[in-house]
């Protein structure tokens, strides 16, 4: 979801491939919670292109190997759905575009911002396949890597499509996407509520996260439905699996004149209800909603450094939409990767951040 309209346009810079000479990196940039450390940014992809198209609008990340990744791009206007390859590496931290990928519609002809407004993204195993979604209609579609062409789509429940074919807020659906390690569990989360859940009087909208059971490049469908809350006045970002009984999640806001809030939780799976058959959530009691603790907001974190565009509460803040979990680091910690969506803007940064995680 774009949270702030460009307010002039950018000057891309061309560069075939980018690197760490354009970024601001941390050695170690400290605590950020008893459970995180800061290691690094870096802003190398910040106004880049690749082979001709901007490096910019970033709304997604996955893992692949320790040192690749993919990102998917939250595309504006006649600009090609796409997803670009990345090299990455926590410390030092250092980003850069090795490869790029159009994403297109069976018939071949490229999906552009006006069909396909692209928020989550898995790689599916054996890395030949994507799901992505688009907030737009919603969707789920799985595309083949090598040549961006869509292979299939995923059954959506229909009270998810956008108002007035369903109850969704419009650009607020399938912001987030996330898979276990063994491809059997796909989890779909809503940025914002459906129209009969609502906001409770604190603020907090009354979210959904669809599990899909299926396999890797196969069929998926739905099977189960859990409550979520963000924080008053945030939404639900991305999110990623940490096990068969945890997630992580990231939730956001921007305030105008203020800056963004971004905080990551890890989320509890544990004996979680099936909601699907509620027809709302407004008077669902506390217990069916998953239980959540702050990991980390990264306005705590060290800034490092770093330099805000706009005012900010820490200038290591940006619109942060993307999150990647890695592997294990010295010590039990977890590699985990953010990433920023500049939306294209002069005011705002693509960013890349490092940070080793305590999950318990």
């Amino acid at each position: 979801m774009r949270w702030q309209k460009p307010l002039a346009a950018v000057v891309v810079l061309t560069a075939l491939t980018t690197s760490l000479t354009a970024s601001a990196t941390s050695a170690d940039g400290g605590a950020c919670s008893p459970d995180a450390t800061f290691l690094g940014f870096s802003d190398a992809l910040d106004k880049t292109t690749y082979d001709g198209q901007p490096v910019a609008g970033l709304s997604a990340l996955n893992l692949t190997s320790p040192h690749r990744a993919v990102a998917l791009v939250d595309n504006v206007g006649t600009t090609p759905a796409r997803v670009f390859d990345l090299r990455v590496n926590s410390r030092p931290t250092s980003v850069s575009v090795d490869g790029m990928t159009i994403l297109r519609r069976p018939d071949g002809t490229p999906y552009n911002g006006g069909d396909f407004d692209g928020e989550g993204l898995v790689v599916e195993r054996g890395d030949r396949t994507i799901l992505a979604t688009s907030e737009r209609e919603p969707s789920i579609r799985r595309f083949r890597l090598s040549d961006g062409k869509q292979l299939a789509s995923l059954p959506v429940p229909a009270r998810f499509q956008v108002a007035p074919a369903g109850e969704a807020p419009n650009n607020a659906t399938f912001e987030s996407l996330a898979v276990s390690r063994d491809g059997l569990s796909l989890y779909a989360g809503m940025e914002g509520p459906l129209a009969s859940d609502g906001t409770d009087a604190d603020g907090s909208t009354r979210n959904r996260i669809i599990r899909y059971a299926g396999l890797p490049g196969h069929a998926y469908r739905p099977v189960a439905q859990y409550a979520y809350k963000p924080d008053p006045g945030l939404a639900l970002d991305d999110m990623g699996w940490v096990g068969p009984t945890e997630l992580i999640t990231m939730e956001r806001t921007y305030t105008p004149g203020v800056g963004n809030t971004i905080r990551v939780f890890t989320v509890s799976l544990r004996r979680a209800t099936d909601v699907t058959a509620q027809a709302s959530l407004a008077d669902a009691p506390s217990s069916v909603f998953l239980q959540k603790k702050l990991l980390f907001d990264l306005g705590k974190c060290p800034p490092s450094g770093a330099v805000a565009k706009q005012p900010q509460p820490n200038p290591l803040l940006d619109n942060v939409e993307a999150l990647a979990l890695g592997g294990y680091l010295p010590g039990g910690r977890r590699q985990l990767y953010l990433l920023s969506d500049d939306n294209n803007g002069a005011t705002q940064i693509t960013r890349f951040y490092s940070l080793a995680v305590n999950l318990g």
